[in-house]
């Protein structure tokens, strides 16, 4: 990435080498980064993440909005009828590919 570079991260902790990312913020090599997920959650109270001063930490919601509980309640739904039914479910896991 280049200087002027954020990183942002909304998705799965685990994505960036965290040692790494400190590293690259605190020498400058990226401008600075958004977090909402990190290696390890909650984001301890000690990680250095939370005091530097180009690092925006958010609590693991930034997906979420005033519809998201509406949305998951739909998908229950129609996974329960599905299920009666003996239809393949929609949004199943894949354990193989942790997600």
């Amino acid at each position: 990435m280049k200087p002027t570079a954020c990183f942002v991260c909304v998705s799965r902790g685990g994505i960036a080498d965290d040692d790494a990312l400190l590293d690259a913020l605190r020498r400058g090599e990226i401008a600075g980064a958004g977090l909402d997920a990190h290696g390890v959650e909650p984001l301890p109270p000690a990680s250095p993440f939370w005091s530097l001063p180009n690092v925006i930490v958010t609590p693991h919601n930034g997906a979420t909005t005033r519809e998201t509980a509406g949305r998951g309640l739909d998908i229950l739904l129609d996974n329960l009828g599905r299920f009666v039914r003996g239809e393949p479910l929609r949004n199943v896991v894949d354990k193989a590919a942790g997600y």
